[in-house]
């Protein structure tokens, strides 16, 4: 009886997982190198990042998201067409990856979009932790899952193993990439705010910029 039970049990889990790579796509690059980069930033949520680097396999679906109008916006590391060593990859093709430091320490994903030479890009700040929690508890030095695991962009970088060195890489490879899994987020599930830590960018800081699913714990701010 137990090697029968175990024998349908297999079955079954090899189907799930059939199942679910049928219905989950990569994003393509069509969604990323579009003109508009807020509204990449609200549909952006949902979507499921994962990395894979040496085997290491984890993702988790973004929850909170932030835009970044290039050139014409205060907040953004290219305003006024800014370009340094640091934000080169901001000039690059949409679906690049773009990874900052923050304080030193933080390792800050980011995701370019509308088109090379248009620093437009996105901070993902918050994901709900899917697959190889166990990678994320280890790399993150935590000892059990609760919510701070993804929570902030900070953390985001350092559950799902990313650097500065990841920085350039495209999202329709094997190491960094996005999967569409058609789930339907309903338009009073999204709340919309200003940004959070950049009201030195005066006015601009209180551009509604900010996505984030209402009432995910893992959610970086206000989130109700």
């Amino acid at each position: 009886m137990c090697y029968q039970t175990n024998i349908i049990y297999f079955v079954f889990k090899s189907f799930k997982r059939c199942f679910v790579n049928l219905i989950m796509k990569k994003v393509p690059l069509s969604f990323y190198s579009r003109k508009d980069v807020v509204k990449i930033a609200k549909e952006l949520l949902g979507k499921i990042i994962v990395t894979n680097f040496d085997g290491c396999i984890t993702s988790g679906r973004i929850v909170e998201t932030e835009a970044y109008v290039g050139i014409t916006d205060k907040a953004s590391h290219s305003f006024g067409g800014r370009r340094t060593p640091r934000n080169e990859h901001m000039y690059s093709f949409p679906g690049i990856a773009y990874v900052y430091i923050c304080y030193g320490m933080h390792q800050m994903f980011n995701i370019v979009t509308n088109d090379k030479e248009i620093p437009d890009a996105i901070l993902i700040r918050a994901v709900e932790p899917l697959q190889g929690i166990d990678i994320m508890l280890q790399r993150t030095g935590k000892k059990t899952l609760d919510k701070t695991l993804t929570r902030g962009p900070g953390n985001v970088g350092k559950a799902l193993g990313i650097f500065k060195h990841h920085s350039g890489l495209p999202l329709l490879d094997k190491e960094i990439y996005l999967l569409d899994d058609n789930q339907i987020i309903p338009e009073d599930a999204i709340g919309i705010s200003k940004r959070i830590g950049v009201e030195s960018a005066g006015k601009d800081s209180l551009l509604p910029y900010r996505f984030y699913l209402k009432n995910n714990k893992y959610v970086s701010g206000k989130n109700t």
